[in-house]
């Protein structure tokens, strides 16, 4: 009985602890939030998840929105054209369910790749003619042809793939490394989304959201415009002074209201007020392309010179990267090729294949790519069999959470290998499994980050990226 009663008392101490200092650990908290290396300093020491020398300091995801096909871009079957037109064996299907577009077909008939492939590099990694550009770097990638999903239609895959649950509400991986790592500018946001590409489905800003975590880790989205974040530029009648006074006397508000309330995401409030007013300088420094020179241009593409397209976002990612950003997520819309992938395809492929090869040989000759990791990936692949008819010259393709492939390259990653294997249809994987936790407790091993300790408490449980699951795959390590 005593010790129930010590244990009352003990909890009745704390309550009142926590009430009577309410205002004080919200000001402590602003405090930390203002200094330049105090957040850094304590989210290093509530995560305890820097366990080793970290490969990486940053990583830029290059998100294909849509799901690109396999079998089209990187996974050869030759087999396949002897297959051609027939049905799809009832051994291979294993009776995987099929989503509502081919759930109605009768049929499903084999659709052998159009495109020719050949390898590439010492490393001989195989490589779709669409694809011209990337194979010129085959030997800096590292290609995961077995990477497999828990969700077969696109908004639960591309939510799984970014934050670690099909279901949304989770931080995403973005929010969960500026957390565990804070930030080297602080003239920038840790974490930012550029999205670029028209159609198919649609970009959903919880994407780069922190979930349960602090506002502060969410990802800032920059337009596709010359001035890339909203309200950035000071409106007409009003200078930086006046900018300047009015934060003040907001600040001095906010300030006031967490004194009262000691809510701390008011602290957060005050400190992206202070980084909004940093960034009006440093943005538009950043966005500035026209610094480039006419070699970095030649590179990256003519698209580039225009914002919001995936070249000039690609050339916007290496700034952003040169400057300290943690996390930078573009999302690329438009590879979900359900009916006339071939010219679909192709046209995507036109639009991605250069600045993405660019991306990296631009980080490589200025040193970055050793520190840089690099992701390419869809949130699924493509089924062998046709969606829709099947002619000589045109055929689609499903959804295929079984198999599909990614790519890394830099910070860590083992260069010009192939990892994983699948079947003659590219239907089912024959080697190497990956899971999206595997790939996930991968990245964030290459950022020095024990996937298994950066958690973060909310609603009574201890959260992380890669849930209760994960194991970092060592053979795709140097």
């Amino acid at each position: 009985m005593q010790n129930l009663t010590d244990g009352v008392e003990m909890l009745a101490n704390r309550r009142s602890f926590l009430r009577q200092n309410a205002a004080g650990v919200g000001l402590a908290a602003l405090a930390t939030l203002l200094q330049e290396s105090g957040a850094v300093e304590q989210t290093k020491a509530s995560t305890s998840g820097l366990h080793f020398p970290a490969r990486a300091k940053r990583v830029i995801y290059l998100s294909q929105s849509g799901a690109p096909s396999q079998m089209d871009l990187f996974d050869y079957k030759p087999e396949l054209k002897k297959y051609h037109k027939s049905e799809l064996p009832d051994s291979i299907r294993r009776g995987q369910r099929l989503t509502g577009m081919t759930a109605g077909q009768t049929s499903f008939p084999i659709a052998a790749s159009m495109f020719q492939f050949a390898q590439h590099g010492k490393s001989g990694t195989w490589m779709s003619e669409l694809l011209p550009h990337t194979a010129k770097i085959a030997d800096e990638i590292c290609v995961v042809k077995s990477m497999y999903t828990e969700a077969i239609n696109h908004d639960p895959a591309i939510t799984f793939l970014q934050t670690g649950s099909i279901q949304a509400g989770r931080p995403s991986m973005g929010s969960w490394i500026s957390y565990g790592l804070g930030s080297e500018n602080q003239d920038l946001p840790t974490f930012v989304a550029l999205t670029s590409g028209t159609g198919g489905q649609p970009l959903y800003d919880r994407l780069w959201g922190s979930g349960f975590l602090p506002s502060k880790h969410q990802g800032v989205k920059f337009r596709r415009s010359s001035d890339p974040v909203l309200f950035l530029s000071n409106p007409p009648g009003v200078d930086q002074q006046a900018r300047r006074e009015m934060l003040d006397d907001l600040g001095e508000l906010n300030r006031l209201s967490l004194a009262e309330k000691g809510d701390p995401e008011i602290a957060t409030r005050i400190a992206q007020y202070e980084l909004a007013f940093r960034m009006q300088t440093s943005v538009p420094e950043l966005a500035d392309l026209s610094q480039e020179s006419a070699t970095t241009f030649e590179l990256y593409g003519e698209q580039a010179k225009q914002p919001g397209t995936y070249a000039a976002n690609c050339l916007l990612a290496r700034r952003l990267a040169e400057r300290g950003v943690r996390f930078i997520q573009l999302y690329h819309r438009g590879w979900d090729h359900h009916l006339n992938l071939p010219t679909k395809i192709k046209q995507l492929a036109g639009e991605t294949d250069q600045a993405t090869a660019a991306l990296i040989l631009d980080l490589k000759q200025r040193g970055m790519l050793d520190d840089t990791l690099v992701v390419w990936a869809g949130e699924f692949g493509r089924t062998v069999y046709c969606q829709g008819t099947l002619t000589a010259t045109n055929y689609g393709r499903d959804h295929h959470p079984r198999c599909f492939t990614v790519w890394a390259a830099g910070g860590g990653m083992k260069p010009g290998i192939t990892y994983g294997a699948t079947d003659d249809f590219s239907y089912n994987i024959t080697e190497n499994p990956l899971p999206v936790h595997d790939l996930n407790a991968t990245i964030l091993h290459c950022l020095g980050i024990d996937h298994k300790k950066l958690t973060y408490k909310f609603q009574g449980r201890y959260y992380r990226l890669t849930d209760v699951h994960g194991e970092v795959v060592k053979p795709l390590l140097s």
